[in-house]
């Protein structure tokens, strides 16, 4: 089972999914996956409209399209896949947004694009599986560096408990701030692998078992911990998961 948003599931002749472990590629986006535009990820805030099949993007963290039969699609670990969609199923966006995207202003550059000729306010947008504030610990500098950055979102959101990241918080609050009223979030985290909703698996895995369908997630953070112990355990080189809609043709 994919993972989805409730929100861009009622948008009719726009398809999407957030893939996971098993399925990086959500099977329901398998028929369009040669028209992804080839693009380097690279934490920043460059933006790219596309209008072809494959198209040569170089250096972009988010896509945007009007173009029917075009995938887009984010590649992350426990970074912040993004997804947006216009109310009329007529535009579509995504974009990846780590904590470099997130404090560098990834959000409020896609929502100035729109802004050009759209209001955000006509879309709706879904923050799909990341590292979550259970699990998501930094160095005190880096929680410093949000507070002093993001000075109009309180302490709170922005760190919920002592050298933890929200990063999910940190963007609602970001959408919301730059005109996206309709925000979803997934709740799921991928270092604890998270189900049904979070915070239904502690990061200790106590054996807990959640209700509803079971999601596993690749995640950098959770397999760097895991090699710190044993060298030989394999990477997640091109493990990543897409997160990704089309509008169907």
């Amino acid at each position: 089972m994919t993972a989805s948003s409730p929100l861009i599931n009622a948008i009719a002749g726009v398809r999407h999914g957030f893939g996971d472990k098993s399925q990086l590629m959500p099977e329901t986006l398998r028929p369009w996956q040669d028209t992804l535009a080839i693009k380097k990820q690279v934490h920043g805030t460059h933006i790219r409209p596309v209008s072809m099949p494959a198209e040569q993007c170089g250096q972009a963290d988010g896509v945007l399209t009007a173009t029917p039969g075009l995938l887009l699609s984010v590649l992350t670990a426990d970074c912040l896949p993004l997804l947006f969609a216009r109310r009329d199923g007529k535009r579509i966006g995504a974009l990846h947004a780590g904590w470099r995207g997130l404090l560098a202003g990834i959000i409020e550059e896609f929502a100035g694009m729109l802004s050009k000729d759209d209001d955000p306010a006509n879309w709706v947008a879904a923050i799909g599986p990341a590292a979550g504030p259970c699990c998501y610990e930094v160095s005190e500098s880096l929680v410093e560096n949000f507070l002093q950055g993001l000075p109009m979102i309180p302490a709170t959101i922005v760190t919920p408990a002592h050298r933890r990241l929200d990063l999910a918080a940190i963007a609602r609050f970001k959408l919301n701030a730059a005109g996206f009223p309709a925000v979803d979030d997934i709740g799921h985290c991928t270092i604890c692998t998270l189900s049904g909703t979070a915070g239904a698996v502690n990061a200790a895995g106590d054996g807990a078992t959640p209700a509803g369908p079971a999601f596993a997630y690749t995640s950098f953070r959770r397999n760097s911990l895991q090699r710190a112990v044993d060298p030989t355990y394999p990477t997640i080189s091109g493990r990543n998961q897409h997160a990704g809609l089309v509008i169907l043709p």
